[in-house]
This record gives C-alpha cells, structure tokens and sequence, in this order.
C-alpha cells in the first residue's frame, strides 16, 4: 500500500477537497492537545536540567539545555504522539467503518482507486499537520521553559536567552522538521493500512484502532534513532 500511495501521489486527480478536509480534521484533534502537553515535558527536562547546572554554578546554561531537549526531541516526538494518538485513530476508525461497509468495494466498482481518493488525502493530510505543529510545540514549550527557569528557579533571562542558540543552530530545526515530517507520514500510512485491512466487523475496527497505535508508537522511536543518528553521522 505504502508502494501504491507513492506512486498515485503524482497522478491526477488529486483529491484537494479531501485532503483540506481532513488536514482540518486532524489539526482540529491534534492542536489544543500539542500544545497544552508541550510545557510540562519542556519544564520537567529543564528542571531537571537547572538542577544538574546548578550544582556545577552554570545554570545560566539553562536555555542551552532547553533548547537542545525541546527541538531535537520533545518538539517533534511530542507532536506525533498526539497525532497518532487522536488523528490517527481518527483515520483508522473512519476507513475500518468504510471497509466493513464494504464502501471502498463499491469505489472500485465505480472505477474510482480508494488508494488515490481516500489514502493519499489523509497520509498528506497527518504529514502536513505534524510539520506545521513541530515548530508551534517547540515555541511554546520553549517559552514554558523561560517561565519556569526565570520566575521558579530564579535563572536570569538575558542568560537564558543567549544559550538558545549556543548549541542548537539551523541544522538542529532542520532534523527537526525532518522528523516531524516522517513522523506524520508514518502515523498517516499505519492508520490508512491499518483501516482498509480490517476484517472481522466492528470488534475489527476496534483492534486495528490499538495497533494502529501501538505500531505508530514503535516506528516512531525507530525512526527518530535512525534519524538522530544520521544527522550526527553527517555532521548536521
């Protein structure tokens, strides 16, 4: 499926009011989520963080470690595990009850490829969503962390600031994005396969809801090993 999805990709027609559909839907489930969990793991890893630093006298250290913690990890693992987690399941259930209903059956029928009318919309649509909520969950967490160190921990803010940028420079977002991107199409692609090989009626819908979620979560830490690895091969 993933084969065929890559290859109608740039086949015409493409199914843009599906695809702005169920971007909105999946960003629309995701957002709220992101972004409320995004400070308390940004404050926790600066806690622990300032605590390390302050027993070695640097905690103006502090935003170094922030930022290192939130853009290469907290920022594009913390996404995908919300859009797995609602926008994935979303899409698995929508096209389990579809394929139970034999609906995409009568697609076919009717001459029309339920891969480039209902899979490829959603595996853009997961992609899209992961890649825009990666920098937003990195700002705000990012700012969670300001807050916590200046006003709990008493870091001095000028100080703060300046070691953002000691350590972390364009290539960290780029991997970030990388991953955030590959992220959300792996979610997209699990959910869509996950959907349409249901079997066995509604209790099969609910199954492949739950590995859909368990596999999203375990490409999802392969992938980022494979990517954090990388980019530290190349010199990123």
């Amino acid at each position: 499926m993933s084969l065929d999805t890559f290859v109608q990709l740039v086949r015409a027609p493409f199914a843009w009011r599906e695809f702005l559909t169920q971007t909105w839907f999946v960003a629309r489930v995701s957002l709220a989520p992101t972004l409320v969990m995004s400070i308390p793991f940004t404050v926790l890893a600066v806690f622990l963080f300032n605590i390390l630093l302050n027993e070695f006298g640097a905690a103006d250290f502090s935003g170094t470690g922030a930022a290192l913690s939130t853009v290469l990890q907290i920022g594009p693992i913390l996404t995908v595990l919300v859009v797995s987690g609602a926008g994935a399941t979303a899409i698995c259930a929508d096209l389990g009850a579809r394929t139970i209903r034999e609906e995409l059956d009568a697609l076919r029928v009717m001459g029309i490829d339920p891969i480039q009318a209902l899979v490829i919309p959603r595996v853009l649509a997961a992609t899209l969503v992961a890649f825009l909520l990666s920098p937003l969950v990195i700002l705000v967490g990012l700012a969670g962390g300001f807050a916590f160190s200046v006003f709990t921990q008493h870091v001095t803010p000028g100080a703060f600031v300046a070691g953002l940028t000691l350590l972390t420079g364009i290539s960290d977002v780029v991997i970030a994005f990388i991953k955030a991107t590959l992220f959300g199409m792996t979610a997209g692609l699990i959910a869509c396969y996950m959907g349409i090989s249901v079997t066995g009626g509604p209790a099969g819908v609910g199954r492949a809801v739950n590995e859909t979620v368990v596999f999203s979560f375990m490409a999802l830490f392969v992938i980022n090993i494979v990517v954090t690895a990388l980019g530290f091969r190349v010199g990123l």
